[in-house]
C-alpha cells in the first residue's frame, strides 16, 4: 500500500485522495514566456488526472559543472514570473536555494523552498529555511543515506515548522553515474514526512570531461514506475518542449509531450496498489 502521508502540510491537504503529487517544470527559468506555457500544458493534464500539481523551476543555477553554463535570467526576473504563475494558474511553486540570504530573499516570492541535494547538511540553510514558514523540500545528498536524512528534518523542525518533505534523487555510483536505491523511500517515510522520487535528476550521469551533465532520459518511465510501486508519495521531474535545445540538465529532461502518457500509466500502477 502506498504511504499514509501525515498530512499537517497545508499546500498538500488534496493528498487525501489517495493519489501521488507532482513537482515539474523546466529545470531553470529561461526566458520570460515559456515556463507560462509549461506551467499552463502540465496543469491541464493534471488537473484531467486529480493529481495534485507544484510547479517547479531553479530562479537561479548555482551548481554548475563550467563556468560557462547558463545560471538564469536575474534573480528578481526569475522569482517574479515564479510568482505570476503561482497566481496566473492558481499552483503552488517551488524553487531551490543556496545560502541564507537566498532563503530569506525568495520566500517572498514562492511557496517551497529546495535544499540542494549537496547542501542537504548545511545546517545555517536548512535552519534558515525553516525560519521562513515555507514548506522545505530537502533533497536527499547523493553520498547521504535514506536514514541519515533524519537529522536534516531535525534541524527544520527545530524551528518549529512542521512543513517537510524529503526527496530521492539517486547515490553516487562511481565518478558519473547514479543509482536509485528503493530502500531509501521507507527509510526516508519513517521520518513521518512525504516523500518524492526525482526522477530526471536520478538519471543524471554527472561530471563529464565536457563539462555538461549528461543522462538516461530513456530510463525515466523505468524509473517512475518502479518509484510508485515502492510508495512514494510525490513524483519530481523536469521537463521541456525541446530538451536538446534546454539550457540547463537538458540531457535528462522529459520531453514535454511525453508526459501525459507517462503520467497516465503511474496513476494506474498507484491506483493498483
Amino acid at each position: 500500500m502506498p504511504h499514509q502521508v501525515i498530512h499537517h502540510i497545508p499546500l498538500l491537504k488534496h493528498l487525501e485522495s489517495g493519489n501521488f503529487f507532482l513537482l515539474a517544470g523546466p529545470c531553470v527559468i529561461e526566458d520570460e514566456t515559456s515556463p507560462f506555457a509549461i506551467a499552463a500544458f502540465i496543469k491541464k493534464i493534471t488537473d484531467r488526472l486529480a493529481i495534485p500539481f507544484v510547479f517547479k523551476a531553479s530562479y537561479r543555477k548555482a551548481n554548475r559543472s563550467s563556468a560557462h553554463s547558463f545560471q538564469g535570467i536575474g534573480d528578481e526576473n526569475a522569482l517574479k514570473i515564479l510568482a505570476e504563475i503561482r497566481e496566473q494558474y492558481q499552483v503552488p511553486v517551488v524553487t531551490d536555494v543556496h545560502s541564507v540570504p537566498e532563503a530569506e530573499m525568495a520566500a517572498a516570492y514562492v511557496d517551497i523552498l529546495q535544499i540542494p541535494a549537496f547542501l542537504c547538511r548545511q545546517t545555517d540553510l536548512l535552519q534558515a529555511a525553516g525560519r521562513t514558514g515555507k514548506t522545505v523540500n530537502i533533497k536527499k545528498g547523493q553520498f547521504v543515506s535514506g536514514e541519515a536524512m533524519q537529522f536534516a528534518v531535525e534541524k527544520v523542525r527545530e524551528t518549529g515548522n512542521p512543513n517537510i518533505l524529503l526527496t530521492e534523487r539517486g547515490s553516487t555510483f562511481g565518478y558519473n553515474d547514479l543509482v536509485v536505491d528503493y530502500r531509501n523511500i521507507p527509510a526516508m517515510q519513517k521520518t513521518g514526512v512525504p516523500v518524492i522520487l526525482d526522477i530526471t535528476h536520478s538519471l543524471q550521469q554527472p561530471n563529464q570531461s565536457s563539462g555538461v551533465t549528461g543522462g538516461r532520459p530513456d530510463l525515466i518511465a523505468t524509473i517512475a514506475k518502479a518509484g510508485i510501486a515502492a510508495g512514494v508519495d510525490g513524483i519530481f521531474l523536469e521537463t521541456h518542449p525541446e530538451p536538446a535545445k534546454a539550457k540547463s540538465d537538458g540531457a535528462n529532461m522529459l520531453q514535454i509531450d511525453m508526459l501525459e502518457g507517462l503520467l497516465e500509466s503511474l496513476v494506474r500502477i498507484r491506483k493498483a496498489l
